[in-house]
């Protein structure tokens, strides 16, 4: 990568990393040309390729991007710090809710690149997304309360069955190209409430 690109205004920056965002989300990976990423940025196909010598490090490069700004999203609204995990987990959408604003596609493309199954790039992608996943879940769980849930309760199994539910929730909506942030942010709280109503202890 070309490190010319940081010295870019940050609204073209952004305009770059949201033009790639919304193509990769829209195709798959091998069908995702670099001209339409370059049109959609408003720049021409040669200067993309100055930032970005070849379509898999713009590629890793956005990713990255979206890992790293999530984390920032989620120290920003303190969801590390709870010992509520459904706290947690509805600062987690308030986060990233926030970061839709500034990035409107890249959920989709998280979840595009998540199942991608192109090899020169699959293997990196999963492996970053482990590592995050397994932070993310360490850190869930260090402070966490055992005592507000129901007795007997499998918390590393919960924990596993919300987040597939999530995903399949978001794959979904991914599937349709409906990734309205209010109707994210209502149905995700529903899914919240549910959860609490047959995890948490009764008072």
């Amino acid at each position: 990568m070309n490190e010319k690109f940081f010295t870019l205004p940050i609204e073209k920056q952004n305009a770059i990393i949201n033009a790639g965002y919304r193509v990769f989300s829209q195709n798959t990976y091998k069908h995702s040309p670099m001209s339409e990423i370059a049109n959609a940025a408003g720049i021409s196909k040669s200067l993309l390729f100055h930032y970005f010598h070849n379509k898999k490090e713009l590629y890793l490069f956005l990713w990255n991007t979206c890992a790293e700004t999530t984390v920032y999203y989620l120290k920003k609204y303190g969801c590390y710090e709870q010992t509520d995990m459904f706290e947690s987990m509805y600062l987690g959408m308030k986060a990233k809710m926030e970061m839709m604003k500034l990035y409107p596609h890249v959920s989709n493309f998280a979840i595009k690149a998540f199942y991608e199954k192109e090899p020169e790039i699959c293997t990196v992608i999963h492996e970053s997304y482990n590592k995050h996943l397994a932070l993310k879940r360490e850190q869930t769980m260090i402070d966490l309360n055992p005592n507000q849930f129901i007795s007997g309760l499998d918390i590393s199994m919960m924990y596993q069955e919300m987040y597939w539910a999530s995903e399949g929730y978001l794959w979904e909506k991914v599937q349709w190209g409906n990734m309205e942030p209010d109707q994210l942010e209502k149905d995700f709280i529903k899914l919240i409430n549910f959860w609490k109503s047959i995890y948490l202890k009764k008072e």
